[in-house]
């Protein structure tokens, strides 16, 4: 996903305190005076409404100090949740074998013309994200992904629930 010039520079105030407390920025979004930051623990790839708070406690007066954003603005912390978006190459190849939807800026394909897709991850790097649809392959270029996000499906509520409990019984 690309980021606004202003959106480059609250994540440059924001990454360092919410790493600080332990935690990763999965997206960011400045819109309608609404700054949403999707954040997640690198252990549980959630947040907890305590942690949503921690985090909004320790960065409301780094950007009040800061003032990137010009007039008022609501500021909301959550977890990416379930159907999570896809913002990194790391995220692709995390999530290879579920399913996902991409939109791209521009068609992939001029003839046919599709910006969207819907498949099964099927890998990443740093360049490409390889895709499944209808039995066939797509590789779509990574800069120019507009958004992509996960599909709620079983198997990926399984996976969720399963690796929270992985986690919950390591603690």
């Amino acid at each position: 996903m690309k980021n606004t010039p202003l959106e480059h520079r609250i994540i440059k105030i924001a990454e360092p305190v919410i790493q600080d407390l332990g935690f990763e920025i999965v997206m960011l979004e400045f819109k309608g005076g609404i700054l949403q930051i999707l954040a997640e623990n690198p252990k549980t790839g959630n947040l907890s409404l305590d942690e949503c708070t921690a985090i909004n406690k320790m960065l409301s007066p780094v950007l009040e100090v800061e003032d990137p954003i010009s007039g008022a603005y609501t500021l909301e912390i959550s977890s990416p949740g379930i159907d999570r978006p896809l913002t990194k190459p790391e995220d692709f190849k995390k999530y290879v074998g579920f399913d996902a939807k991409v939109e791209l800026d521009e068609a992939a394909d001029q003839a046919t013309g599709q910006k969207r897709f819907r498949g099964k991850l099927a890998g990443a790097n740093e360049e490409f994200v390889a895709l499944i649809v209808d039995n066939v392959e797509q590789k779509l270029e990574l800069a120019s992904i507009k958004k992509a996000r996960l599909v709620l499906t079983d198997d990926l509520i399984k996976a969720t629930k399963k690796k929270t409990e992985q986690t919950e019984t390591a603690n």
